[in-house]
């Protein structure tokens, strides 16, 4: 939906189950519908559209795609950004550390990516732009320190082609269409600093010397290329696991000439222990234990972000922190579940900034955990969703 800001709001549809395009559309014909009914009934509603690798080819055979746009029309709905980060399975199986596979080093993550703006491209409307959300080059675990600078010579060489290719869209349709890259725990980019590392040290000097070599350009040139097309997506959640303060962050991107694509709205599980009911903490926080995603938690000691790969381990240690942050995205409206509390202070921050700030056009909801929370816990997925689109739109001045 479009914002008198001039921001498109939508929801992330990795909520839904999309192992391939057949199970992926009739998630969206059961739920989108039904939700733009209740939060935006009369004008055109955005969808922030999740595509795994089958899904995709899917999309592109046998005329799918005529067909998906016939849909798109006749329900008064357009596409502006999709969630290009999970490749395989997003439901039902274990995912974890494999949310990452394949990574930036390999012909797959590429392959499929440039795909995803082909489809963006045949979607989306005239004089919108658009982004795709990705991975954060890859897991932290999967190498070794004497590893990582071949991993991040590879991911530039295949970025750059993203690059040339976005470019290439924009010269022959006026289209313009970013790479949004998404920082999150234990990812090779987990925090505004190394995404600062990873442009000055990777991204300028390597990519920027493909082009140009490639497109005969100059290092200035270059170096706006980069910054057009690959841009960052904010994750709330992710950043409130990094203890970051969003006013500096954003403030830090801006001087550092790196452009947001995309925030997106989320949560996270937080879990305080004062001493008078620590029992009652872990008790809750074993609730959220769950064998599907990959749930990194983080606490802060002596101005260091201290980071445990999934909650399990954590779960079963107990270690003593005062304060532990949960990367299980929550519903936007709760402050609290139990004896746990949301990050939901720091969610607001975040939208405070983008009032006003023109820090983003696009801005999206995600809060895919629902398959996975405590049955307790549930409310049906509709109302969760217009739930938090009303949230949202109250806390960005809008009358619901």
């Amino acid at each position: 939906m479009l914002l008198s800001s001039g921001q498109h709001l939508t929801y992330c549809t990795n909520i839904h189950p999309g192992k391939d395009w057949a199970t992926t559309f009739q998630a969206l014909k059961e739920n989108v519908p039904a939700i733009k009914q209740q939060v935006y009934p009369h004008r055109e509603f955005g969808i922030g559209l999740r595509l795994s690798n089958l899904a995709s080819t899917g999309l592109l055979n046998d005329g799918e795609l005529a067909i998906f746009k016939d849909w798109l029309k006749k329900e008064n709905l357009y596409v502006f950004t999709l969630n290009g980060f999970p490749y395989g399975e997003f439901h039902g199986t274990r995912v974890k550390d494999r949310v990452h596979h394949p990574d930036w080093t390999t012909p797959e993550r590429l392959q499929y990516t440039i795909r995803l703006f082909d489809i963006l491209d045949a979607l989306i409307p005239e004089g919108v732009e658009g982004g795709i959300s990705t991975s954060p080059i890859s897991y932290r675990h999967w190498f070794n320190q004497e590893e990582l600078e071949a991993v991040f010579n590879k991911a530039c060489q295949n970025l750059t082609k993203v690059v040339v290719h976005l470019k290439g869209i924009e010269d022959r349709t006026g289209k313009y269409l970013h790479l949004d890259i998404e920082p999150e725990p234990d990812g090779l980019l987990q925090n505004n600093q190394d995404v600062l590392d990873f442009y000055e040290n990777y991204a300028y000097p390597i990519i920027g010397s493909q082009l140009e070599a490639e497109l005969g350009i100059g290092s200035d040139e270059a170096k706006k290329l980069i910054n057009r097309y690959l841009n960052l997506c904010y994750d709330a959640c992710h950043y409130a696991l990094a203890f970051e303060d969003p006013v500096l962050s954003f403030r830090t991107l801006k001087e550092a000439g790196i452009r947001i694509g995309k925030v997106q709205l989320s949560s996270a599980l937080l879990a305080r222990f004062t001493g008078k009911s620590n029992e009652a903490v872990w008790q809750s926080l074993e609730k959220f234990r769950e064998p599907v995603y990959l749930h990194q938690v983080t606490a802060l000691e002596e101005n260091q972000v201290v980071v445990y790969p999934d909650l399990d381990p954590v779960l079963d240690k107990k270690p003593a922190h005062k304060e532990l942050r949960a990367h299980f995205h929550v519903p936007l409206f709760l402050e609290n579940f139990g004896a746990l509390q949301t990050a939901q202070e720091h969610l607001v921050m975040v939208i405070d900034q983008l009032v006003g700030q023109g820090l983003t056009n696009h801005l999206e909801i995600e809060t895919y955990t629902w398959d996975v929370f405590p049955e307790s816990m549930k409310n049906s997925l509709t109302d969760t969703v217009v739930q938090e689109f009303n949230w949202v739109m109250r806390n960005l001045g809008y009358d619901e």
